[in-house]
């Protein structure tokens, strides 16, 4: 049995049964009680299981991810709320030198997660629209996943509260609301470091995660008319990355393009593309492409900020580039 739920209340349903499941489990974050979080996806938690495991903190990014690594390294189960994703930053030094590094130098598992609501289409401007994980990308001792479906977004969240290492949930604020989708009435999970094949193809791989999966799906429904055919691939997990999926569809299809949120340079597209050149340049017909957000802070006015994301009619151009390389 499945029911339709939008992706904002898979995150809340499976936070929900997961605090069912395991007493262990306990919220903090920044008006994530009473208030019911900043996008409500915690709305009435407070009241289901008390203000000991839904934690109101004070505005103090460095002390809720502090406090929480404290909580996971004596057997606790926290999932501490970053209300934007661009706030992570004054919690830098907690979560990339202590919370990371602490298994490595102590033998001692952090079961942590950190919510990061993120990305932009929500007119948010420079400091509540950013997509962050490319910093943490670069950091051993993290996993970091991104979910685009509600399917995806229930599976991940209790995936990762379950899993024994501090894992970086990136949840798009824009999918919220935008997207429903069909999830499963019973206890089931994504299983993290597992990529997604959500349309298959023979013509030109597309590898995206969050957002990017929506804007490919609508390209590839279009190019479709013209008798090319695309494989989607949803990373899903981007740390650890599922390498042999994105191999596997590169070497059928010979040409690939990369989608991701977050800014062109440095970005996770980026190690993909090495990764593909380095292990399966044999295949290739074509040189890979990259579509990304333009290398500024995110603008406010709503113009400009279309201007600066990517979206299916860039991607749509980008695939017939390639179909006819």
């Amino acid at each position: 049995m499945a029911k339709t739920l939008t992706y904002l209340e898979a995150i809340s349903e499976g936070l929900r049964e997961e605090m069912h499941r395991d007493k262990s489990v306990f919220l903090l974050g920044e008006d994530i009680g009473t208030y019911g979080g900043a996008f409500k996806v915690t709305k009435g938690f407070v009241e289901e299981f008390g203000e000991d495991r839904v934690i109101d903190t004070v505005l103090a990014e460095a002390a809720i991810i502090g406090a929480a690594t404290g909580a996971a390294i004596v057997g606790m189960r926290p999932v501490a709320e970053m209300q934007f994703a661009d706030f992570v930053t004054n919690g830098f030094n907690q979560l990339v030198n202590i919370t990371a590094k602490y298994h490595y130098r102590n033998f001692i598992p952090v079961p942590l997660v950190v919510r990061l609501p993120s990305g932009g289409g929500i007119h948010g401007g420079p400091f509540h629209s950013t997509n962050p994980e490319g910093w943490f990308f670069h950091v051993p001792g993290l996993k970091l996943v991104a979910p685009s479906t509600p399917h995806d977004a229930k599976g991940l969240i209790k995936a990762a509260i379950r899993d024994p290492n501090p894992v970086l949930y990136f949840e798009h604020k824009f999918l919220y609301r935008h997207i429903k989708g069909e999830v499963p009435e019973n206890d089931y999970i994504v299983p993290i470091g597992k990529a997604d094949i959500k349309r298959e193809g023979k013509d030109i791989s597309v590898i995206a995660y969050s957002t990017g999966v929506h804007w490919a799906l609508e390209a590839a429904e279009t190019i479709s008319k013209e008798g090319v055919e695309v494989e989607i691939i949803d990373l899903r997990t981007l740390l650890p990355l599922d390498k042999e999926t994105i191999l596997n569809s590169v070497g059928k299809t010979g040409k690939v393009l990369i989608i991701h949120e977050d800014t062109l340079t440095g970005g996770i597209g980026a190690e993909l593309a090495a990764l593909i050149s380095e292990h399966a340049f044999q295949y290739l017909d074509a040189p890979i492409k990259r579509i990304a957000s333009l290398d500024t802070p995110v603008p406010y006015a709503p113009t400009l900020e279309e201007y600066f994301l990517p979206n299916a009619k860039k991607v749509l151009e980008s695939l017939k580039l390639l179909a006819s390389y």
